[in-house]
């Protein structure tokens, strides 16, 4: 009886678990302003507004970061394709960690940690913060890490650009405090962190 209880909760919990991460709409891959204009209209803010980012929202941004645009290959170049980036999404609701294969959001801790992604005051305003870590086995030339981390950071620039959202990408991180706060895993290393939301109206 004790077996069968015990069974019953250890199932009653991880189904809470699971729904708790997010499976996200199929990313389209469509439409969009022309690259030439996006490029036009690419830039920096730091004023958001702090409505929130559909699931398809999410989604196409998610897979224009770092998606898999073909077998085993990303949208965004790494050195010898080593991939050795994961990305992160602090919500509202919690830290969540980009599966790309399953297009997926996986719960890594439900706290809100958007404001310990940055020194700047925008970043507890906006929706979406994206923190980019990366394993330094995989990747131990920094240098190279940062290069690969920049072309993630573009294709979020660009798909903002096009959509009409707004961001920046952010160095000015306690890495070392936020990974301790993100419990990220042994050997990664937070390199930057990018916020994205809706302009702010005047």
């Amino acid at each position: 009886m004790k077996t069968t209880t015990l069974c019953a909760g250890l199932l009653m919990v991880s189904a809470t678990v699971l729904a708790q991460n997010i499976q996200l709409p199929a990313p389209q891959k469509s439409g969009g302003k022309p690259l030439m204009e996006a490029l036009s209209q690419r830039q920096s803010a730091r004023e958001f507004d702090a409505k929130a980012l559909s699931e398809q929202t999410l989604s196409n941004l998610l897979w224009a970061a770092f998606g898999f645009n073909r077998d085993g290959k990303r949208t965004a170049p790494s050195a010898n394709n080593r991939q050795e980036f994961e990305v992160y999404a602090a919500l509202e609701k919690g830290l969540y960690l980009y599966n790309a294969k399953d297009n997926a959001l996986e719960l890594v801790k439900s706290e809100d940690l958007r404001a310990k992604t940055g020194r700047q005051g925008f970043t507890s305003v906006a929706p979406l913060n994206l923190i980019y870590a990366y394993d330094t086995k995989k990747m131990p030339d920094e240098k190279m890490a940062y290069a690969d981390c920049g072309f993630i950071s573009q294709n979020v620039y660009l798909y903002c650009a096009s959509e009409g959202l707004a961001t920046v990408v952010r160095g000015a991180v306690d890495k070392d405090g936020l990974a301790q706060a993100m419990g990220l895993k042994s050997g990664y290393a937070v390199a930057l962190a990018q916020t994205v939301g809706y302009p702010k109206t005047k």
